[in-house]
């Protein structure tokens, strides 16, 4: 099956093609923020971009870390506004987008889609969050929205057969 690719998982793939990476093991935050000429911090405060500035909270887990990291690149690279001032809905829908945006930016679809999954739901989680270095819920979240589109993808092409 020829596999349709989003806007965003587009631009994250020429994002990263952009600063060289290409494979999981190449997803290190610390390297990703030094090639965007971002200036990383560690705190022990909930992550947050502050005078340009991304501050990580240094208590959580190296997953953790990587995960707040995503959601806080995609403010600075994808949104515009200032939170404290902006409107409710449009703060949710900024939200909404960032924790979205986290799981395409840590399990990006290209190398996604060239891991060999395992033959059970588990293995592979597994499997994404240590290939990945990110948690198991995440990696889980990561799988199910990958299968829905591809189930998706499959019952629309079955559509157009007929």
């Amino acid at each position: 099956m020829n596999y349709q690719t989003s806007l965003l998982e587009d631009w994250i793939y020429q994002l990263y093609k952009q600063i060289g990476i290409s494979s999981p093991g190449q997803l290190d935050f610390r390297v990703i923020a030094d090639c965007l000429g971002i200036q990383l911090e560690f705190w022990e405060v909930s992550s947050r971009l502050y005078n340009r500035k991304l501050i990580i909270d240094s208590r959580l887990t190296p997953e953790e870390q990587w995960q707040d990291f995503a959601h806080e690149i995609c403010h600075k690279l994808r949104h515009a506004g200032n939170h404290m001032v902006m409107p409710d809905m449009f703060l949710e829908l900024q939200e909404f987008q960032a924790n979205h945006f986290v799981l395409h930016f840590c399990v990006p679809t290209f190398m996604l889609r060239k891991l060999n999954f395992r033959k059970s739901r588990k293995e592979t989680i597994y499997l994404i969050s240590n290939t990945f270095g990110v948690t198991f819920e995440l990696a889980n979240k990561r799988l199910e929205l990958y299968e829905n589109k591809v189930n998706f993808q499959k019952f629309l092409s079955n559509i157009w057969l007929f």
